[in-house]
C-alpha cells in the first residue's frame, strides 16, 4: 500500500485510512461472486486491495467542490487522486461504510470509462442518502450499470457479507446493511436485477 497523503490530510483521518485499508487486505472470502470476479478479480487474499492500488495513488481532505452533501470525490479525470470532506470524518459510519466510499471513489479514477459517471436520480426517488440523511431527486446520485461506482462497491460489501470467513458478525451484518442501501441507486431495471441476482448467486 503505497498511499501518498495530502498535506492537509489530519493525522488521525491517515491512521483510519490505512487501517481501513488493511482491513480491506485482510478479508478472506471462501468464494466470490461472478460480478465481483469480473470487477475485483478472485477470491485471494489482497485482491481487492491490489485492485484499489492500481487505481488511488493520493488521498486528500477538502471540500469536494463546496457541496454540502458530498461525502468524498474524484476532482481529476486521470490524477489517481481521491478525497474526502467533512461528512466523510465527522458523520459516524461502521468501518466497512468507509471501505464501500473509498472502493466507490477508486471507481470514478478510471478514465478510460469516463470516470464511470454518475445518473441524475429521478425527482420521484424517495431514497435518501445513508451517510449525510440528503434528499437525493435530482442529483447526480444514482447509477444506471451495475459496474459503476454504487454496483462495484455494493459487490464487494454483498461479497464480504456473505463469504467473508474471517469477519465478525457485525462486520457482515454491517456489509449487508450498506450492500442493499447502494443497490437502490441502481435505476435501470435490468442492471438492479442482475445485482440481486448476483446476491442470490
Amino acid at each position: 500500500m503505497g498511499l501518498e497523503f495530502d498535506p492537509g490530510v489530519p493525522f488521525f483521518l491517515k491512521e483510519q485510512v490505512e487501517g481501513d485499508l488493511q482491513f480491506a487486505d485482510s478479508v478472506r472470502n471462501t468464494r466470490v461472486s461472478k460480478l465481483h470476479r469480473e470487477i475485483f478479480g478472485s477470491a485471494g487474499q489482497g485482491e481487492a486491495l491490489r485492485w484499489f492500488d492500481s487505481r488511488v495513488s493520493y488521498f486528500g481532505y477538502g471540500d469536494c467542490g463546496g457541496s454540502a452533501t458530498a461525502v468524498a470525490c474524484v476532482q481529476g479525470r486521470n490524477d489517481r487522486k481521491i478525497w474526502v470532506t467533512r461528512n466523510y470524518v465527522e458523520i459516524e459510519h461502521p468501518q466497512v461504510a468507509r471501505v464501500m466510499t473509498l472502493f466507490h471513489e477508486a471507481r470514478h479514477t478510471e478514465g478510460h470509462r469516463r470516470n464511470w459517471p454518475h445518473s441524475r436520480c429521478s425527482p420521484f426517488f424517495k431514497h435518501k442518502s445513508i451517510w449525510t440523511g440528503s434528499d437525493l431527486r435530482w442529483h447526480f446520485a444514482c447509477d444506471r450499470t451495475e459496474y459503476g461506482s454504487y454496483g462495484s462497491a455494493s459487490v464487494l460489501l454483498n461479497n464480504i457479507s456473505r463469504f467473508c470467513s474471517n469477519c465478525t458478525e457485525k462486520v457482515r451484518r454491517d456489509a449487508a446493511i450498506y450492500s442493499e442501501d447502494q443497490v437502490k441507486r441502481i435505476v435501470r431495471r435490468s442492471a438492479s436485477l442482475r445485482l440481486k441476482a448476483d446476491f442470490r448467486e
